[in-house]
């Protein structure tokens, strides 16, 4: 017998009504009808399609994993993933390593300006002192020596204001670099009803920690780059989920029934979905996990 006639036939013994399914499971009606008719085609994918029929079952008191043994998921159409584009990862970098050259050059630049800039006032003023000393006195002299030194003083007091300047402005930008370690950057951003887009995350140290956050009623799929579920299930406002240790990942992969319902932190920082979760609910990505130099 079918998956879906199965599903139907104790829906409708308990009495049941797909609107009534519907507010159990929190999937959409349209998607109950596709696996009562058993055309998992119109699911959003074989991962997707498996979680729906488990949540049906238990919904209508049947074990999961029995009826799971007649889906075959190999039929469902397995959705294309899209290449990240590393060409424009490259120019990132390249244009990264060149803005680092122009900074430790920098220094080096203003140092020479100011250099041939005191030259420049020590000549002027000696200049003036020459052409002074046919028509001054000696006492007028000494006077202008002392002006001389107030002013290559003065001079040199600047010079050293503006290295410090210099020197906090280095250290700014090293505690900005610092905070943006643990970072996510959209490299694709998916399109239609159930899009699935890319992320990178950029993180420091040796660890990365998953954490799923529920603000409302969604349902949740983890898996990692072989496919290997790491968190499944339904959450609520209420539900505690432990961390998700998953710093030996290359790469992890979220299904989110609910988007509004749930917050995604990697390292403590959330991240904001690709695609506007008040206009599309149901999300799916894949993050890339990339380690900072």
């Amino acid at each position: 017998m079918q998956i879906g006639v199965i599903l139907r036939e104790a829906r409708e013994e308990q009495g049941l009504t797909l609107d009534h399914i519907q507010d159990i499971t929190k999937i959409q009606k349209r998607y109950l009808v596709a696996i009562e008719h058993d055309d998992f085609h119109a699911l959003p994918g074989r991962f997707y399609a498996r979680a729906f029929i488990k949540e049906y079952a238990q919904a209508v008191g049947l074990d999961a994993d029995v009826i799971l043994e007649n889906f075959d998921e190999e039929t469902i159409e397995q959705e294309e993933e899209e290449t990240v584009p590393y060409t424009r990862f490259d120019r990132n970098k390249q244009s990264s390593s060149d803005k680092s050259s122009f900074l430790s050059f920098l220094p080096t630049v203003i140092v020479v300006v100011l250099i041939v800039g005191i030259i420049f006032v020590a000549y002027i003023l000696l200049q003036k002192s020459s052409s002074n000393d046919d028509s001054v006195e000696t006492p007028q002299e000494n006077d202008e020596i002392v002006r001389q030194k107030d002013s290559d003083k003065q001079a040199n007091d600047d010079n050293e204001e503006e290295a410090e300047d210099e020197e906090d402005a280095d250290d700014e930008e090293v505690e900005d670099e610092s905070e943006d370690e643990n970072t996510f950057k959209v490299v694709e951003e998916g399109e239609g009803n159930s899009p699935l887009s890319t992320l990178d995350f950029t993180y420091s140290g040796d660890e990365v920690t998953l954490q799923l956050k529920p603000t409302g009623e969604t349902y949740v799929q983890v898996l990692n780059s072989d496919e290997q579920v790491l968190f499944e299930g339904s959450l609520t406002a209420d539900t505690d989920v432990d961390e998700i240790d998953v710093s030996d990942e290359e790469r992890v992969y979220l299904n989110i029934g609910n988007a509004p319902g749930l917050s995604i932190l990697l390292n403590d920082v959330e991240m904001e979905y690709p695609v506007d979760k008040d206009q599309i609910v149901h999300q799916k990505m894949w993050i890339n996990l990339e380690k900072a130099d």
